[in-house]
């Protein structure tokens, strides 16, 4: 719930902070006192778009905090345009504060009201209210629209031209007979082009190391004398050891030269074989733009599967098609199964916000809830209707077609009275929703909000005092001139100052106005 709203610099606010609790919130004030503002506040904190306007005239920038508890989010407006935003004293984006913001606080004012007129809203409200689960036909759904995009992509998937392509590169690339091998082709042919002094070297170098005998004569004399002094040297006995172990290091070497050189010695790659193996190589690289023949082999590979795609793709397709027309049956059953579960919520709802329309004034009208059938939509195979037949004798209309700003805000009360114990949003606020009805009709407004309240954090800003009486607590807007200066503020009333505020509402100072105003509080409770 949102516990405390505190606005700086925004319009006609210089500061002003309300601390808010649970159950029903009434805001009052005179006509021009700077309620909007406040509701401005809290569209600004749900995400609402803003511009430098709102900035108060001569300051750098406009803040609004809204403490929910476990959230606190925070916006800055400055007098440059722009717009800041944090959740908890980390910078959010207003993605962020949209997505936060619709889980914590739903806000209807005379434009918001307008929500309950698109197809989308009536929807979620009547699963909401028939607690109808969409998972299965979702991902019914969602099979469906993977197969048909599976099989569109392969119906469109490679002509003869690329076809015939693809057999002539796939032949070329395995006639190559391609390997790993590949790699050092250029390596082994620079060794084939200098052969005779790789060769040459490669006997200086042996005879240098001593050959198979394993040493070279100064390290073999080495040894004799370190073998001569170990009596009396008992320190030579770790000297030979090393002496050891680089005899055995410096035979391996020479051998390994050896190996090496008899391998060119011997021919085993010619250098006219290299040379054209290199040129064929390097030509395939090229032509099919691969850095390494690692990368030439892969992409070899590739060119095969598709290859192999493309020339089964009939097979796959029936396949596919035998795939789709079973998803189509899933898909069937499952929307059925919805519109049914559906059409019993619907009757439900309908009734139920039918009975909240009378206790509203709509002593004579009905709502009801039509499904028509629609090709399947990620939401489902049916448009959900609210139809709305405001007096006896007149056909029932989409509530869109029909409804005035008045009628739909009482349609969206009663609406929301109704979805209470299935709406998880938990605070709700209203911007006169009773505009433009007065007397009894204002009483059990005051009725339904408070009832609503008992399920949710209730905000209303509102005229009449019919209503305004059944708050839990009260605020008052008001506005005054200091230094020149119009300054816009809430502060909560209660006791003698309530009275006097509903006593304003009625329309007088009067006693008789006053007992009046005592009594609507009296019976409010």
């Amino acid at each position: 719930m949102l516990s405390r709203l505190c606005v700086s610099n925004l319009a006609i606010v210089e500061r002003s902070e309300a601390e808010f609790s649970v159950g029903l919130n009434v805001i009052t004030g005179e006509t021009g006192a700077g309620k909007s503002v406040f509701m401005g506040a809290l569209s600004l904190i749900a995400g609402a778009k803003a511009d430098s306007s709102v900035v108060r005239d001569g300051e750098k920038e406009a803040e609004i905090e809204a403490d929910f508890g476990e959230y606190v989010i925070r916006r800055v407006i400055s007098s440059n345009g722009r717009s800041k935003a944090w959740i908890n004293d980390e910078a959010a984006s207003m993605a962020d504060i949209k997505a936060l913001a619709q889980k914590l606080v739903d806000i209807h004012g005379a434009h918001s009201n307008q929500s309950i007129l698109e197809e989308a809203f009536q929807r979620k409200s009547l699963d909401s209210y028939g607690e109808i689960q969409t998972k299965e036909y979702g991902a019914a759904y969602d099979a469906l629209q993977k197969l048909n995009a599976e099989l569109a992509e392969l119906e469109s998937d490679g002509g003869e031209d690329e076809l015939d392509l693809l057999r002539y590169q796939t032949s070329e690339l395995n006639a190559a007979e391609l390997t790993e091998d590949d790699e050092t082709l250029a390596e082994r042919h620079a060794a084939a082009a200098h052969a005779g002094e790789i060769i040459e070297a490669s006997r200086s170098i042996t005879e240098a190391l001593g050959g198979d005998r394993g040493a070279g004569d100064s390290l073999f004399e080495a040894q004799r004398q370190m073998r001569a002094i170990i009596k009396h040297f008992p320190e030579a006995e770790a000297w030979i050891n090393k002496a050891e172990e680089l005899s055995i290091e410096l035979q391996e070497l020479s051998r390994a030269v050896v190996d090496s050189a008899s391998k060119i010695e011997s021919g085993e790659e010619s250098l006219e074989e290299l040379d054209h193996r290199l040129t064929l190589v390097n030509k395939l690289k090229r032509k099919y733009n691969a850095a390494s023949v690692a990368e030439l082999i892969e992409k070899a590979e590739a060119k095969r599967q598709r290859l192999e795609r493309i020339e089964n793709k009939g097979e796959k397709i029936e396949e596919l098609r035998e795939k789709i027309v079973e998803a189509k049956a899933k898909l069937a059953k499952e929307a059925s199964s919805l519109t049914k579960a559906r059409a019993k919520a619907a009757k439900k709802l309908g009734s139920a916000v039918t009975t909240a329309l009378h206790d509203l004034g709509f002593l004579k009208a009905s709502f009801s809830i039509e499904l028509k059938a629609i090709d399947p939509q990620a939401h489902g195979a049916d448009e959900v209707i609210y139809m709305f037949e405001p007096n006896p004798g007149e056909a029932a209309r989409p509530l869109a077609d029909i409804a005035s700003s008045g009628e739909t805000a009482r349609v969206m009360l009663a609406l929301k009275a109704t979805l209470a114990e299935h709406d998880g949003v938990g605070t709700l606020v209203f911007d006169e929703i009773d505009a433009n009805i007065g007397g009894e009709v204002g009483r059990v407004v005051g009725e339904k909000l408070r009832s609503v309240a008992r399920h949710h954090q209730v905000i209303t800003i509102t005229h009449l005092p019919q209503s305004a009486v059944f708050g839990e607590k009260h605020f008052v807007v008001s506005k005054s001139v200091e230094g020149g200066r119009t300054k816009s503020r809430i502060s909560e009333v209660s006791g003698e100052n309530r009275v006097k505020e509903i006593t304003r509402m009625l329309g007088g100072m009067g006693s008789v106005v006053r007992k009046h105003a005592e009594e609507l509080l009296s019976l409010s409770r």
